[in-house]
């Protein structure tokens, strides 16, 4: 059985130590000594006496997760991850990282849908992102609306806000990107040619 000291009761249920000795002084509340005379109250009293319920266990997970679009950034993913962790750290979680690579507009990725699967048992708290755009490019609402039903939190770290010249040239980017990747022959050297023009435009 667990005991606790009048200062960590006084904590729990809000009353002062000078008020809980006086519940003991009237016999209102259940006691041991310890060697030292200090009283300690056992937690099967605390129940009784105050209605308390047992806390349980929080098992939930705080996730990092961070995603970069192709192999070829694998390197900004290591930065990316290397930020989550300061971060996380710094404000004190216990937590895990989750490293994706793909496309924002592709659904069907290993880490999001390991993402997914643990809201949707229960077992996330919070999820921790460097940018809103790491989680999805499109649909960050339904995701959003997901977490929200399992009670998940979502943090974003920086929130810049972007222009909305940026976020359109962002968003045509993945996009050729994504349908490029299925063309084959002039088709797919005009879509390039038309990605390598939105990237130096957008650099501008």
């Amino acid at each position: 059985m667990k005991f606790y000291k009048l200062s960590e009761v006084s904590e729990i249920i809000g009353m002062s130590t000078v008020t809980l000795r006086l519940w003991i002084k009237n016999k209102k509340l259940n006691y041991t000594k310890t060697q030292g005379n200090h009283y300690l109250i056992s937690e099967e009293e605390l129940n009784r006496i105050f209605n308390l319920k047992p806390k349980q266990q929080n098992n939930r997970k705080i996730i990092g997760y961070c995603r970069v679009s192709s192999k070829k950034q694998e390197d900004d993913l290591k930065r990316q991850v290397e930020y989550v962790r300061q971060y996380c750290v710094a404000k004190g979680y216990s937590f895990e990282i989750i490293e994706d690579i793909g496309s924002g507009i592709n659904y069907n990725k290993n880490g999001l849908n390991t993402l997914i699967n643990l809201i949707i048992q229960n077992k996330v708290e919070k999820v921790v992102v460097l940018y809103k755009d790491r989680l999805v490019r499109f649909g960050f609402e339904l995701i959003e609306n997901i977490c929200r039903q399992f009670n998940t939190g979502i943090e974003i770290i920086d929130n810049t806000e972007k222009t909305e010249e940026q976020e359109v040239v962002e968003d045509m980017i993945q996009i050729i990107t994504v349908f490029s990747c299925k063309l084959q022959g002039k088709r797919a050297n005009k879509a390039k040619k038309i990605l390598k023009e939105l990237k130096e435009n957008g650099d501008t």
